[in-house]
């Protein structure tokens, strides 16, 4: 049976679950890179397009152009989440010696190149966006038709619909970092637009487990994913008092693949949201479905996940581990993967 190329330009602030992202992307044979940009975020940019090079070259991706992108917010100071994603993006775990930059840096900034490659050809592409949203607006400024040009955008961010009374759910940092920016992305005419927020993302997790797995499995990418990951167990334990992470990116990059994963979702306009404290991007409707009592922006639909097929996190785990890799379970590890929301996300 033939493999249908899926042809992807992704957008990331490389930390440590962008980098499973594209090691997820790298395994799947039918994913060609258009390119990958780089934007602030988990790491400043800079961090970011050494982090986007030494991933794939792990994974074996060679040849792919990478852009450099905005090093901070349209109209604001960057916030860098050094305290999750560790001073490099990714843990602290490489030398600086082997992140050099990408060989295939282009000279287009990284929206120049997005505007490019939209407008040469038109409805082939599909994006993909891991981080704050600033290098998408920029393109917008520049092809206000950019996201019609395109066959998809997924964002890995927003909340989705309203919880249900008496909860709270997580916001993100790629929504926080840059509200200006994510409110010109929801607000752009597209082909499609597919929201996998918080919502979603923080009920599919990394555990103990799958930690067991991937530093047993000897291949590279597995010890690699295990070695990255430790960091990010860290500081997710305090949210749940349990060493797990949600799986954000990844997730994100599993259902661009995939939509037959998506167990359930609600479509609608989404608005930007802020209350003092925290900016969302929320689809407006409440939990049963019924729209929001207030005036809100009437702007395309956005379509937002609300449950996933368990069927992702085996896929995405046996993606970083790679098809070499020996049993990885052993019969007395414990078996847990889901958790509860919390407050606060770093994508």
């Amino acid at each position: 049976m033939s493999i249908t190329t899926r042809r992807i330009i992704v957008d990331t602030d490389t930390g440590i679950d962008d980098a499973l992202a594209l090691l997820y992307l790298s395994a799947q044979p039918e994913v060609e890179f258009v390119g990958v940009t780089a934007v602030y975020g988990n790491c400043v940019t800079e961090d970011s397009l050494r982090n986007i090079a030494y991933v794939l070259g792990l994974a074996g991706r060679t040849g792919i152009p990478v852009a450099r992108g905005a090093a901070a917010p349209l109209n604001a100071e960057p916030h860098i989440a050094h305290y999750v994603h560790g001073y490099d993006g990714l843990g602290d775990v490489l030398a600086a010696e082997d992140r050099p930059l990408p060989s295939t840096l282009v000279s287009q900034s990284a929206a120049e190149y997005l505007v490019e490659q939209a407008r040469a050809h038109p409805g082939e592409f599909e994006l993909l966006t891991l981080g704050p949203l600033t290098n998408i607006a920029l393109a917008l400024q520049v092809e206000p038709q950019l996201l019609t040009l395109l066959r998809s955008i997924t964002i890995m961010g927003g909340s989705g619909p309203f919880p249900e009374l008496g909860q709270t759910d997580m916001f993100d940092a790629n929504i926080q970092n840059d509200a200006e920016a994510a409110r010109l992305v929801f607000s752009a005419p597209a082909t499609r637009r597919l929201m996998v927020g918080v919502n979603a993302t923080a009920k599919v997790v990394t555990d103990e487990q799958d930690m067991v797995a991937l530093h047993r499995s000897g291949t590279a990418t597995g010890v690699f994913s295990a070695e990255i990951l430790e960091s990010y167990l860290d500081f997710y334990r305090l949210a749940w008092g349990r060493r797990v992470s949600p799986v954000h990116d990844g997730l994100a990059a599993g259902l661009l693949l995939h939509p037959e994963w998506i167990a359930s979702s609600v479509t609608g306009p989404a608005n930007i949201t802020h209350d003092g404290f925290t900016t969302r991007a929320r689809v407006m409707q409440t939990a049963e479905g019924r729209t929001v009592s207030w005036p809100i922006e009437a702007v395309g639909d956005t379509i937002a996940v609300t449950a996933v097929d368990p069927a992702f996190h085996t896929a995405f785990l046996a993606a970083l581990i790679g098809p070499t890799a020996p049993p990885a379970f052993h019969p007395s590890d414990p078996l847990t993967h889901s958790a509860s929301t919390h407050p606060s996300s770093h994508a």
